[in-house]
């Protein structure tokens, strides 16, 4: 007959491990209590074995059948495994046992809510409220459900009601910038954040997500100043760092920016992007080999990286390389097939090169994807000009005065092309509109077509508008 031996809770749990494995080996019949069972299932749940921990559950469940805990543990780990109906299952079995118990109704909650029926979820959720000593996480759920559901206001009242519960949740803090964001409310984001420094001035997370809601709002400084404290309170915040990069990038303190994107590395792993960041930081002070190196580490930790593709043709482009310009410049397009400042830079170099069919139609696409781009509008024209299509080039000016209706300089450059084709009473009209939207951009018009300061009509009517 099989001799059956107990282990209590009293065991260390390692010693409860090393019987049942020895229970296995054996093919014996060894009875733990409760508590020892709940050991060894979480010693192999912090092993990263699921497959196991179910093992044990299942002979936790034929000694103790009345302990719901072994059933939720059970469903736990069949969620991980990605068997949800057997997990449903257990579920439900525990319930009958144990309805009161909290975690069957919060791994139901989870389970709706990764299927996305969020009504069932939030059922869930709000009686596992009733149920719980610890609802941070609960009340955190119920925000990402109502995240699932666009409806962001209701998110952030129980982001705060969980913050309320727990100061120290970085999920909630980190939530909450998110859903401030979707709703373009930083005014209220700083104000939530300041308050809560208040009373936790040592949250680093509080003082990063303050920060990146300064940056949203354009006030570089205050951004930096808000950094400046995540990093003194932990100093191996890479994110801070890089954010803080970007505030300087912004206020054109390149050399300092590059600084810190460095600090990045002594905290985390170099990534493409923060590579990316030092090159155009090394760009814009025209240190175009430096920028050019920076470039090509970016691309090749991630060959997706458009950005760096289009840094290193901006570095060859300074350089008057327009042929190879180019070609890093199509690398970069193919990775972003939309992006208008990549078509820019294409036309520009097609130009330079005397491609001028082929700068066309790049400016085309520029104008197509970008509309509001005036500079874009002006050189699309020019070429048009260059090459005497006057009608066609009038054509696209009244294209880009559509839509930037109040762009003075392209009315400038109507008049020119008017004057250009003899237009001059539909000149003369373009001039008045140029002169009232801004009358101080008029050299614009003698820079294209200096022999007008000899014209004393116009030189008269901008004299009305300037004096």
């Amino acid at each position: 007959m099989e001799e059956e031996f107990e282990f209590g809770f009293t065991e260390d749990p390692k010693f409860s491990v090393e019987r049942y494995e020895e229970m296995i080996r054996n093919h014996d019949q060894y009875f733990f209590d409760a508590q020892a069972f709940e050991n060894i299932i979480d010693y192999y749940i912090e092993k990263n074995d699921p497959a196991k921990a179910l093992q044990v559950s299942e002979y936790a469940r034929n000694q103790h059948p009345f302990a719901a805990v072994f059933l939720i543990k059970q469903a736990q780990l069949l969620v991980v495994t990605n068997r949800t109906s057997e997990a449903f299952a257990a579920l439900d079995k525990a319930a009958m046992l144990e309805a009161s118990d909290a975690d069957i109704y919060i791994i139901r909650g989870n389970l709706y809510e990764s299927m996305e029926r969020n009504a069932e979820a939030l059922e869930n959720y709000e009686k596992a409220l009733d149920l719980a000593e610890e609802t941070d996480e609960i009340l955190l759920h119920i925000a990402y459900v109502h995240q699932n559901m666009g409806d962001y206001d209701t998110a952030i009242t129980y982001l705060k009601l969980c913050l309320k519960q727990n100061m120290e949740n970085q999920d909630a803090l980190y939530e909450l910038a998110f859903c401030y964001d979707v709703l373009d409310n930083q005014q209220e984001s700083v104000q939530f954040y300041q308050q809560y420094i208040d009373n936790e001035p040592y949250s680093y997370a509080a003082w990063y997500n303050l920060g990146n809601a300064f940056t949203k709002l354009g006030l570089f400084e205050k951004a930096i100043d808000a950094y400046d404290y995540a990093i003194l309170i932990k100093d191996s915040f890479a994110s801070a760092y890089f954010n803080k990069g970007n505030a300087l990038v912004n206020l054109e303190k390149y050399a300092e920016a590059i600084e810190v994107y460095r600090e990045t590395f002594e905290y985390e792993q170099p990534n493409a992007d923060t590579y990316c960041a030092i090159g155009e930081c090394y760009e814009k002070l025209e240190q175009m080999d430096e920028a050019r190196s920076f470039y090509k580490k970016s691309v090749k930790m991630d060959p997706k990286l458009a950005d760096a593709w289009f840094g290193i043709g901006v570095t060859l482009d300074f350089e008057e390389r327009y042929f190879e310009a180019l070609h890093f410049y199509k690398k970069a397009l193919d990775l972003d097939i939309a992006n208008a400042d990549y078509w820019f830079a294409i036309a520009d170099a097609e130009y330079k090169l005397g491609h001028l069919p082929e700068a066309e139609s790049a400016y085309e696409k520029v104008v197509e994807l970008n509309p509001l781009d005036v500079d874009a509008w002006l050189d699309y024209s020019s070429i048009l000009y260059e090459q005497q299509r006057l009608d066609v080039a009038i054509e696209i000016m009244a294209s880009a005065i559509k839509n930037n209706p109040e762009a003075a300089e392209l009315y400038y450059r109507m008049v020119a092309y008017l004057f250009a084709r003899g237009e001059y009473n539909e000149a003369l009209n373009h001039l008045e509109m140029a002169l009232t939207s801004d009358p101080e951009k008029h050299y614009i018009l003698f820079d294209y077509l200096p022999q007008l300061q000899e014209n004393k009509v116009i030189i008269d009517i901008i004299n009305r508008y300037t004096k």
